[in-house]
């Protein structure tokens, strides 16, 4: 189990750490034209804001943008670790889902900064925690409600700020919430058990439970 959380710390680290170092590469080529924002930042409905649906969430316009996000992505991806055992596709997928929402209708131009995805990790934990109504993913959902709810509802709102992608924001939170609800809703098994293959499957088991044993 030790192992298991030292582990996680370690991918969650790693993730976080390579989002700072890009950020230091970027500090000297901010100067220059090969500016990494301004070239792979996400651009909505552009050919070449296409790559920004990858690249969005590693890039970042300032020292205190990525200081704001540091800590909260940190939290959040080791709650999603510790909790979901395919927590790498989850990530991918949310990341993916967030940079093509706001790729199709987002505002902001450019958009980097992992913002998105934080908004989308939270909104995934908590519609998580509503669907499954397990103790860990209630917890980890009242957790990120408690540590992030108020900051967080505010980042929604177009008063967020000038410089503010808050329609990012709130297109994040929805590819996480959409991802969530559409992955962990109970499946119907109303077209199974009303096929003709499981009525007669289901008068077979009980012709043979009806019937006595035989050596």
């Amino acid at each position: 189990m030790k192992l298991e959380i030292r582990r996680n710390l370690i991918s969650v680290l790693a993730f976080v750490g390579f989002i700072w170092l890009i950020f230091l590469i970027n500090v000297p080529l901010s100067l220059t034209e090969w500016n990494l924002v301004q070239n792979y930042g996400l651009k909505p409905r552009t050919v070449s804001g296409l790559v920004g649906i990858f690249t969005m969430p590693f890039l970042h316009d300032g020292f205190e943008h990525l200081l704001g996000n540091t800590i909260p992505l940190a939290v959040l991806l080791f709650m999603l670790s510790v909790t979901r055992d395919n927590a790498r596709r989850i990530l991918i997928s949310i990341t993916v889902l967030a940079g093509l929402f706001t790729w199709v209708i987002g505002l902001s131009s450019p958009v980097v900064g992992a913002s998105s995805l934080v908004y989308g990790l939270t909104a995934y934990l908590i519609t998580a925690g509503i669907h499954e109504r397990k103790l860990v993913s209630a917890g980890t959902a009242v957790l990120v409600g408690v540590l992030y709810g108020g900051t967080l509802f505010w980042g929604l709102l177009p008063t967020a700020g000038k410089h503010v992608a808050w329609d990012a924001h709130l297109l994040g939170a929805a590819a996480g919430a959409v991802f969530a609800h559409y992955t962990l809703r109970p499946k119907s098994s109303k077209s199974v058990s009303s096929s003709p293959t499981a009525k007669l499957a289901t008068s077979t088991s009980e012709a043979v439970s009806e019937s006595p044993a035989v050596f």
